[in-house]
């Protein structure tokens, strides 16, 4: 109101800017409130990466996954490799940016995810909390393969992301290769199944590479006082 009088800004001039500021205000709003419902563990952002650090095949498809066109054709991510190498970077700083542009997202760990639907299930309360997942843009599922399911979390496990093949996309970080993923489940007819529908029309990107958690430890103790 200020700047209005002083500059002898129109009513017209001075409710443009005002419903300017409003939607600028709630656009950002938005945002911070998407990243909040998608319970992310840290903030880590794409811009973050050191592209050179990565492996060779994060290199290349980089740019395609982080355009995030795959979620508009509801595609999955598989990025499958030894630990340090920039999974649940990468992960987070997709599923962050699909805040930023409107998209519903959802983080969680499997060992985490697979506790929550036996309480839903024990709570009656399953079939709620599926008709909330299928709606997730995006779901990143982090530390797939780090800890076995039993039966009943296998079969939850399966069906729910079964819910979102060819609909909605989903991350997946894994430390074990497809041919290991038998550890996890401990049925091949289920191993294979699960398999199938996460990598179909899928990026499966080869994280199998030098650390560089274990390159910026040996950096910070290289600066460490004498």
């Amino acid at each position: 109101m200020q700047e209005a009088t002083i500059n002898d800004i129109s009513y017209e001039e001075f409710l443009l800017k005002l419903l300017e500021s409003e939607y600028d205000t709630r656009v950002e709003n938005s945002k911070k409130n998407r990243i909040r419902l998608a319970q992310f563990p840290y903030k880590k952002y794409l811009e973050d990466l050191v592209i050179d650090d990565l492996p060779e095949d994060a290199k290349k498809k980089m740019k395609i996954i982080s355009s995030l066109d795959f979620i508009k054709e509801g595609q999955n991510i598989i990025l499958a490799g030894n630990a340090g190498t920039g999974k649940t970077h990468i992960a987070i700083g997709i599923g962050i940016k699909a805040c930023f542009e409107g998209y519903k997202v959802l983080f969680t760990t499997v060992p985490l995810f697979i506790n929550q639907l036996k309480e839903c299930r024990s709570n009656r309360t399953l079939r709620a909390y599926q008709n909330k997942f299928e709606k997730y843009d995006l779901v990143v599922l982090d530390e797939f393969g780090y800890i076995s399911a039993d039966k009943e979390g296998a079969e939850l496990l399966f069906t729910n992301l079964s819910l979102r093949t060819e609909r909605k996309s989903t991350i997946v970080t894994t430390n074990l290769s497809f041919d290991r993923w038998g550890e996890i489940f401990q049925d091949p007819v289920m191993t294979a199944a699960m398999t199938d529908r996460l990598t179909y029309k899928s990026y499966m990107i080869n994280m199998n590479g030098n650390s560089f958690r274990l390159k910026e430890t040996k950096k910070w103790i290289e600066n460490l006082p004498s």
